[in-house]
């Protein structure tokens, strides 16, 4: 009886073993990610700010991967940004995209739709209504306010504007062109004389149409270029996969968690969109059609 119970013991021990086993150590959290993220300054930098900050949170929180956002001075920064600060990503305009794409391989992810159920925005050219200008050839010797050389809406459109009147050096035809830096900016040198024509998009146009009558009462627009995507996000093509997806799908279904909806009404939106880089074959087009190579392309203001 004895020996059996010897026998027994050693094979239970065996069995286990021969020696009392211990809990698997729980598994190590990966170190939360970081990206450096860009924002074009479209208006005020402390408005872009509040407007991206709580996106940039939710993200975290649903993802792990931690946004510092950065706003440049100026929307060719961006481009400039991926090589000298070492940036991961940004929310880029159409022509800051599609230049990206063609300089440092940038792909894009999503971008939000609008409380007005719109994803796209077009640009447009401006005068005073009592200006009497109302083409091309009314601007000669007058003053031209662009937003950047690397927006759509603030210069892509008035070179194609240009363009089709036959004036290829718009810099000896007016008295005076410059850069504003801002939509918001243009969209005022003109409604206040600084300049007499002036470009931006539509739909900073329209907000801030809202909020001061004067744009809709003094302003006339004359020229307005196609529709093209929405600002949206974009990350190098060498960004983890993994983030890349996680960040995807956490945009994407944003509008599904009540966390997320709040956060998309503070920030304008009502949900994000899946976008494709095919998206801005139009932005390629109007730059083939006035003879501009992306690829080459010198987006520093002069």
């Amino acid at each position: 009886m004895q020996k059996r119970s010897i026998i027994g013991i050693v094979c239970l021990l065996t069995l286990l073993g021969c020696s009392p086993q211990e809990p698997p150590a729980p598994a190590k959290k990966p170190p939360a990610k970081k990206l450096l993220i860009g924002l074009i300054p479209e208006q005020n930098i402390f408005r872009q700010m509040e407007r991206y900050e709580p996106l940039a949170e939710y993200l975290y929180w649903k993802t792990g991967t931690k946004m510092k956002l950065k706003i440049l001075p100026r929307y060719g920064n961006i481009v400039d940004n991926f090589k000298s600060s070492g940036m991961d990503g940004a929310f880029f305009g159409s022509f800051t995209y599609t230049l990206a794409h063609a300089k440092v391989g940038v792909e894009v992810l999503a971008r939000p739709v609008a409380l007005d159920n719109t994803s796209t925005y077009h640009g447009l050219i401006f005068v005073r209504k009592d200006s009497r200008i109302r083409t091309a050839r009314d601007m000669k010797g007058k003053r031209f306010v662009f937003v950047d050389k690397a927006t759509t809406a603030g210069y892509l459109l008035p070179l194609k504007y240009f363009h089709g009147f036959g004036i290829s050096n718009y810099k000896g035809y007016l008295k005076e062109a410059y850069f504003a830096g801002t939509h918001e900016d243009a969209i005022y040198d003109v409604l206040n004389r600084k300049a007499d024509i002036g470009a931006a998009k539509n739909t900073v146009f329209q907000r801030l149409a809202k909020a001061d009558p004067r744009i809709m009462k003094e302003l006339v627009v004359l020229e307005r270029s196609p529709d093209v995507p929405e600002n949206a996000l974009a990350l190098r093509k060498d960004i983890d996969v993994l983030v890349r997806d996680r960040l995807k799908d956490a945009l994407l279904k944003m509008n599904l968690d009540p966390d997320g909806k709040r956060v998309l009404e503070q920030f304008g939106a009502q949900r994000f969109i899946e976008t494709r880089n095919e998206e801005y074959d139009i932005i390629v087009k109007y730059a083939g059609d006035i003879h501009l190579n992306l690829s080459t392309y010198d987006y520093k203001n002069d």
